[in-house]
């Protein structure tokens, strides 16, 4: 079993910067993929970044050149920086670990964090 503990959310003004935190423990030999995902109130979970163990990284379109996805593998422990922040970017943020390297679907991922709340004002 693998957990999953993110921080760092929090309220902040349009244009600003947070950084988020995702430690995981338990049997984290295991894991290949982490991934940061969202949801907005009424609307679908989706992918905000993952980076696997080759280094592949994705970024959902709307993120691309503000938020940056990277990892600290020594220390199991997987970072979102968000900058350039929109209130479009409210939502709770998740961590997701898989053991698959080539994950692209939701489903895909069998560990979940509880989620860190972002607040963007205007």
């Amino acid at each position: 079993q693998v957990q999953l503990v993110e921080s760092g959310g929090g309220l902040v003004q349009s244009g600003g910067s947070l950084r988020l935190s995702c430690a995981a423990s338990g049997v984290t030999f295991s894991i290949d993929t982490m991934a940061w995902y969202r949801q907005a109130p009424g609307k679908q979970r989706e992918l905000v970044a993952s980076t696997n163990s080759g280094g592949t990284i994705n970024y959902a379109d709307s993120v691309k050149g503000r938020f940056t996805i990277s990892r600290d593998s020594a220390k199991n422990t997987v970072f979102l920086q968000m900058n350039s922040l929109k209130p479009e970017d409210t939502a709770v943020y998740y961590c997701a670990a898989s053991k698959y390297g080539g994950v692209t679907e939701r489903g895909g991922y069998a560990y979940w964090g509880q989620g860190t709340q972002v607040t963007v004002s205007s």
